[in-house]
């Protein structure tokens, strides 16, 4: 069995110095965001250039804001909705499940349609869009953020791939 502190050394040994202080840099953000093994994120990032650091920033926000933040106390109580299903007898637990999984299936949806591009509606003559990194300034860094609905249920902060939305 290889060491994988040994593993990562020699990895980092067969850098040049701007891509090992780099690599050095991701593992340490990736580890700061709970990624117990960044090293194929990170590899991905420093040797094929996609930015995996920014789609796991991305991800993790919409499950902390749009997903999980219904888990947040009084969160419910400000759907009239809820208000009256509560005044009724549901369970709050129920009702959390529930819109975080309704929650997850709205972000799921709006993560396909911005993959697509535009393309899925038929019409080339339409114009498109993408997803792009930007840089600390704001401005573009050139590097897209394709597929980034193939990873929402992996990049659950919670380790559980979503498996508690559908209990």
């Amino acid at each position: 069995m290889s060491d994988p502190q040994s593993a990562w050394q020699e990895w980092l040994n067969g850098l040049d110095a701007p891509r090992r202080t780099a690599a050095e840099s991701l593992r340490s953000r990736f580890r700061a965001l709970g990624v117990a093994d960044p090293v194929d994120l990170i590899t991905s990032e420093v040797i094929d250039d996609l930015p995996q650091l920014t789609r796991s920033l991305l991800l993790r926000s919409l499950w902390k804001g749009a997903i999980d933040g219904w888990t947040d106390p009084g969160s419910l109580d400000q759907l009239p909705a809820a208000q009256r299903l509560l005044a009724a007898g549901a369970d709050r637990e129920d009702l959390v499940r529930l819109v975080r999984a309704v929650a997850y299936e709205a972000v799921l949806a709006t993560l396909e349609e911005l993959d697509a591009g535009g393309g899925a509606h038929g019409s080339e003559a339409e114009p498109g869009w993408v997803v792009m990194e930007s840089g600390e300034d704001g401005s573009p860094t050139r590097r897209p953020l394709p597929g980034l609905h193939e990873d929402l249920l992996t990049m659950d902060p919670s380790g559980r791939d979503g498996a508690d939305l559908w209990e």
